[in-house]
């Protein structure tokens, strides 16, 4: 028999029973009245996660952004004030000496030093003596050049007068002649007009009185071109005899500067060369310091050079004294970036000084009143473009326009105003960023 014939011949059975399960078991109960307590925890932790997130999130930008917070400690702010500008530059100055003739050898000679280094000197006083042969030589030899061309333009002019003398005479004889002559004339043309001379004697006594006449002006012609001539070689032979003398005079000035003696009075800085030793002509012997007349030699930057001239009001400070001083010189070379000037002291040099003094020099250009000014500090000049700006707990970049600088202060043309605070150290720290936050 089959499966299915099985199935379906099998005998009815009771109802199927169900399978055990917990249903039972469950009872069904009312709401409970704490059961918003338990919403309520959910919506303050999900608060909490959120602020936690937010919190997390500005703690992670701030900490992106830590590059621009700077410590307001470590800036230097300065405030913009309106006031009185005084345009002013500072230099580093030494004393020097504004007299100090050098000394040099007139001839080559052989030195021996009457001073030392050192030694205070009185004008005139002999510093150095030079031993020169050949230069005394030459001297005594043009002299006796000098007394022999004296000697000649001496026995000249007295040979230039005999000649005058001849030349006169000759022309006084002509004159004596052609006066004779024609009064000779004169009684020969009477007689003439008598008719008791023959025309023949007339006209040869005519023929004498022309001939004398001719006499007589031809040796006065000659006696004043000789007396031309003569005082032209009378003056050639003087001029002659006067370089003589102006080369004698210049032999002897170079003698007697063999006896070197000091210009001024003040001290001998430096002996040059070695005591009894040869020198060539020309060679510096020795450096003599007027004490009495000091001024100050400085050097300034070729950038704050500009606008310094002679008759420029200074301040010189030594040893913690300040006394006035002019600028007298600037040189218009500039050497390694540096241009030199000089200043000297207004009225009497404070006393004690010495040279190569070390000293503050400070040089007033001008003046302006009731203009924006703020402390200049290390980095603000007058190409800066820009600086901070102090906007509560920031510094903010300001474009803005400088003008003159001074040692301490700098003008304000455009983009402060007064009572602005503005950074005046390094900008370096905010890198040029447009806002920096400032911490404490």
């Amino acid at each position: 028999m089959s499966i299915i014939n099985l199935k379906s011949s099998a005998p009815p059975t009771a109802a199927t029973t169900p399978f055990r399960n917990t249903a039972a078991q469950d009872v069904m109960r009312a709401s409970s009245p704490r059961a918003w307590y338990r919403r309520k925890i959910l919506y303050v932790i999900a608060g909490a996660v959120v602020g936690g997130s937010l919190l997390l999130a500005w703690i992670a930008h701030d900490w992106m952004q830590s590059a621009h917070v700077v410590s307001r400690q470590s800036l230097e702010i300065a405030t913009v004030t309106r006031g009185s500008f005084v345009r002013d530059v500072s230099a580093r100055g030494t004393v020097i000496a504004a007299i100090s003739p050098s000394l040099f050898a007139t001839a080559a000679a052989t030195v021996r030093y009457a001073v030392h280094a050192g030694d205070r000197v009185t004008e005139g006083q002999v510093l150095a003596h030079l031993s020169s042969p050949d230069l005394g030589n030459e001297y005594q030899r043009e002299l006796a050049t000098l007394d022999s061309m004296d000697a000649a333009l001496a026995r000249q002019k007295v040979e230039l007068r005999q000649h005058l003398l001849m030349n006169q005479q000759r022309a006084d004889l002509a004159a004596v002649e052609m006066n004779a002559a024609l009064r000779e004339l004169q009684r020969e043309q009477a007689a003439w007009k008598l008719h008791v001379i023959s025309e023949r004697r007339y006209d040869a006594e005519f023929d004498a009185f022309s001939i004398a006449r001719l006499d007589f002006e031809n040796a006065r012609e000659n006696t004043r071109l000789g007396r031309q001539q003569i005082l032209l070689d009378l003056r050639t032979r003087t001029l002659a005899r006067n370089a003589q003398a102006l080369l004698v005079a210049g032999l002897k000035g170079r003698v007697d500067a063999l006896t070197v003696r000091s210009p001024v009075t003040g001290m001998v800085a430096a002996l040059t060369q070695t005591d009894q030793s040869y020198v060539p002509k020309d060679a510096p012997l020795l450096t003599v310091v007027d004490l009495s007349a000091l001024a100050i030699q400085f050097q300034i930057a070729e950038s704050l050079a500009d606008g310094i001239a002679a008759g420029a009001p200074a301040e010189i400070t030594l040893n913690g004294e300040t006394v006035q001083a002019i600028v007298t010189d600037i040189s218009p070379a500039v050497q390694d970036g540096f241009v030199t000037g000089r200043a000297r002291f207004v009225g009497t040099q404070p006393p004690g000084l010495r040279q190569n003094e070390q000293a503050s020099v400070r040089i007033i250009l001008g003046e302006h009143r009731n203009v924006l000014k703020v402390d200049r500090g290390a980095y603000l000049g007058p190409q800066t473009g820009f600086v901070y700006v102090i906007r509560g707990n920031e510094a903010v970049r300001t474009p803005v326009a400088l003008g003159a600088a001074s040692i301490a202060e700098i003008q304000v043309l455009h983009g402060l105003a007064a009572g602005d605070r503005v950074v005046i150290s390094d900008p370096e720290p905010f890198q040029d960023a447009p806002q920096v936050r400032l911490s404490r």
